[in-house]
């Protein structure tokens, strides 16, 4: 069973902070993650799965 999600790590959008738990509003926050780490990794994360999803878009459309 996955960890439970209030103990995990977050990325607070707004203050571009990592948080553990449920510390902010869920409207600011990204995740939940495993490790501090990953969180932290979280905006680049994002980015990258906005590229592939923009290419496998693409290909489904041609």
């Amino acid at each position: 069973m996955a960890e439970d999600p209030s103990k995990q790590y977050w990325y607070n959008m707004k203050t571009g902070q990592v948080e553990r738990g449920y510390q902010s509003p869920s409207v600011d926050r990204a995740g939940p993650f495993a490790t501090e780490a990953e969180a932290t990794h979280a905006l680049d994360k994002m980015r990258a799965n906005s590229r592939k999803w923009a290419e496998e878009e693409e290909a489904d459309d041609r």
